[in-house]
């Protein structure tokens, strides 16, 4: 009888659920986050969609022609600056946040060894370059604004700003969860058994780097 008592201690159970993660359980927060980044997909491939099925009806003085001529220039990612000065920072931005995704895949990495000194270091890292992007991303903006691109600047404008608008407010809420992550890591939350909030977040930001890749090749590219 004590040793029934003994195996249904919460100490037991506690102990037994680690194990079972261990030995390659999927827990709660990664398949949560594996579902919001499946209904994420949706959304993004609407966006998508209705982005491809307005360049297609785009003509200018009859002829079909994408992006329209008064903003072709100022949306080439390797000029690095527009015909009234202003620097184009959309390339630096880009390279950021595809620097960023590795940075926060080495933090995983460093948390499921144990190494937390690392797992911190790289996830500030993360941080400070997602906060980095917006910035640039808001900048860029202005520029467009000031060149004279804005969402009632023809179906483009709008399909320009909807994409990359909502593009930024994901990079928002992914820099709002890495936060939250550095701050429990700084606290001493998460350990090599315990990291499933790093990997679910992990797996959010790896999503939106994704994303704004197809976004740039797409809108800045194509």
């Amino acid at each position: 009888m004590a040793a029934d008592t003994t195996a249904l201690t919460p100490e037991t159970h506690a102990h037994a659920g680690a194990d079972a993660h261990g030995s390659g359980g999927i827990g709660n927060p990664v398949l949560g986050m594996l579902l919001f980044i499946t209904s994420e997909v949706m959304f993004f491939a609407g966006l998508f969609a209705a982005y491809f099925s307005i360049r297609a009806a785009y003509t200018e003085n009859g002829v079909h022609t994408w992006p329209p001529s008064e903003f072709a220039n100022i949306l080439n990612p390797f000029q690095f600056q527009t015909e009234s000065g202003a620097l184009n920072v959309i390339l630096p931005a880009t390279i950021l946040l595809v620097i960023s995704s590795f940075t926060c895949q080495y933090a995983v990495w460093a948390i499921q060894k144990d190494n937390r000194t690392t797992f911190l270091r790289n996830m500030a890292v993360t941080v400070v370059l997602g906060i980095t992007f917006l910035l640039l991303q808001a900048y860029d903006y202005t520029v467009l604004f000031h060149e004279g691109l804005s969402m009632g600047s023809t179906t483009f404008g709008t399909t320009y700003f909807t994409l990359t608008g909502f593009h930024g407010a994901h990079v928002f809420g992914g820099v709002l969860m890495l936060s939250v992550v550095l701050y429990r890591g700084m606290a001493g939350q998460f350990s090599a058994k315990h990291h499933d909030m790093v990997e679910a977040t992990s797996l959010y930001w790896h999503f939106v780097d994704v994303v704004w890749i197809l976004l740039f090749s797409i809108l800045y590219l194509l």
